[in-house]
């Protein structure tokens, strides 16, 4: 056995304390070493049936090997003999198994350096595994962390026990993180590498709004008051779309809260980044008006409302339209992402020039097609006026050949008849 004393243990205590490790797996790990390093001592990686064992009380480990009792040794390296087995132990009996210290001399060297390196890397595995299963539960939340140094376009974020990075697309635009300041991030993504997890933070996801609120509303929390959809462009503005399960209780109103001390503190979280709520409706013309408010609207009409296309056209006062719009499209670009709808949005001047236009056009189109019919009948009338005159034409040739014949049968008869009388004259005159 090798003595090792209650330092180790005084270690493992000490490590489970600071980094969450078990004792167990400094343990196992100096018990794997150990094994290691035996097999590579005697040379044989795959020998079997061996284990180290540590006594906590003595603070002693030894490397054993487990044999079964036999009546006569075939192989030394799984079996011993009935005789010898009972100088360990005076009860065993045939086919029992024993265990048989095999810890070599001056062993305790050769095992330090071994248990050094495996222990090394337990620890660091464990500890990798600890901080994975730790952010992988707190995905999707918030959590706190400090600014510990922006690095390039990323700032790193200490979250504990582990540092988080923060890319450019996930800060708010125009901030500026000063290095110690506290601030809270939403935990996006978490992903495994070979030395410790790499934890993806975000100040811009439209997902830390609704971590705010349902830390700041007790309704939303409790399920009364329900969050629909949000849009958001992080630093400048956000679309919350809220929904009551409780008639009695006002969505909008539960998310300001008493004079409007629940927003407040919302905003002043998101460094005063506009906030809109939005009362959620099921009909789609309602829930657009909302959604594209302070603006007002006049009209709402739905042009397709299928799987592949929503779309509806808004007519806003003259006064209003860039109100409607917003700041670089801002206003209807929220209202859109927040509904799912495309929205169009004209004026009412736009509106009736638009409906002008559409009203000359289909002017246009009706006198086109009026010509086009009447110089379609024309043509008709013209081909049938041709078709008669040949017709007539053509009776009149048959009529004047027919009439020709019969007078010239008439001549034929009249002169067959003339004939006949000037024969008869001439009889009668000899």
């Amino acid at each position: 056995m090798i003595k090792i004393g209650t330092a180790l243990f005084e270690a493992a205590e000490q490590l489970e304390r600071e980094k969450g490790i078990s004792k167990d797996v400094l343990v196992s790990s100096l018990c794997d070493a150990l094994v290691a390093a035996y097999k590579k001592h005697i040379r044989d990686k795959d020998a079997e049936n061996v284990e180290a064992i540590l006594d906590e009380t003595t603070g002693e480990i030894g490397v054993f090997r487990t044999k079964v009792v036999v009546s006569e040794v075939e192989n030394e390296d799984l079996e011993i003999s009935l005789e010898d087995a009972k100088e360990i132990d005076e009860e065993v009996e045939l086919d029992d198994e024993v265990k048989i210290e095999v810890t070599p001399e001056n062993f305790g060297r050769i095992a330090a350096q071994s248990a050094k390196q495996v222990i090394t890397q337990r620890i660091r595995e464990a500890e990798r595994k600890l901080v994975l299963d730790e952010f992988l539960s707190k995905k999707g939340t918030l959590i706190t962390g400090i600014i510990q140094r922006k690095d390039d376009r990323n700032v790193i974020v200490n979250i504990g026990k582990t540092d988080a990075i923060m890319p450019s697309r996930e800060q708010i635009p125009g901030e500026y993180y000063k290095p110690g300041n506290r601030i809270r991030v939403f935990v996006l993504d978490v992903k495994e590498t070979s030395r410790l997890p790499q934890v993806i933070v975000s100040q811009a996801h439209p997902e830390i709004v609704r971590e705010l609120f349902e830390l700041e509303v007790p309704e939303i929390e409790d399920g009364i008051v329900e969050i629909k959809s949000i849009a958001r462009e992080a630093g400048f503005r956000t679309k919350l779309a809220v929904w009551s399960n409780d008639p009695s209780v006002d969505s909008v109103g539960a998310c300001i809260g008493p004079r409007g001390s629940r927003i407040q503190t919302i905003v002043g979280e998101l460094k005063n980044e506009k906030i809109d709520i939005v009362r959620y409706s099921q009909d789609p013309v309602e829930y657009i008006v909302n959604a594209l408010s302070p603006a007002r609207i006049i009209s709402v009409d739905i042009l397709a409302d299928d799987e592949n296309r929503k779309e509806v056209f808004v007519i806003v006062p003259d006064d209003q339209l860039s109100l409607a719009i917003g700041r670089e499209g801002q206003n209807v670009r929220l209202a859109h992402r927040l509904t799912g709808w495309k929205i169009d949005i004209k004026s009412e001047t736009q509106a009736r020039a638009m409906e002008d236009e559409r009203e000359k056009q289909m002017l246009e189109e009706m006198k086109a097609q009026q010509e086009e019919q009447k110089a379609d009948e024309d043509e008709v009338s013209g081909t049938t006026d041709e078709a008669v005159n040949d017709a007539v034409g053509e009776a009149a040739d048959e009529t004047v050949d027919e009439t020709a014949e019969e007078l010239q049968q008439v001549d034929t008869e009249e002169n067959g008849t003339q004939e006949e009388q000037n024969e008869q004259v001439e009889v009668e005159n000899a």
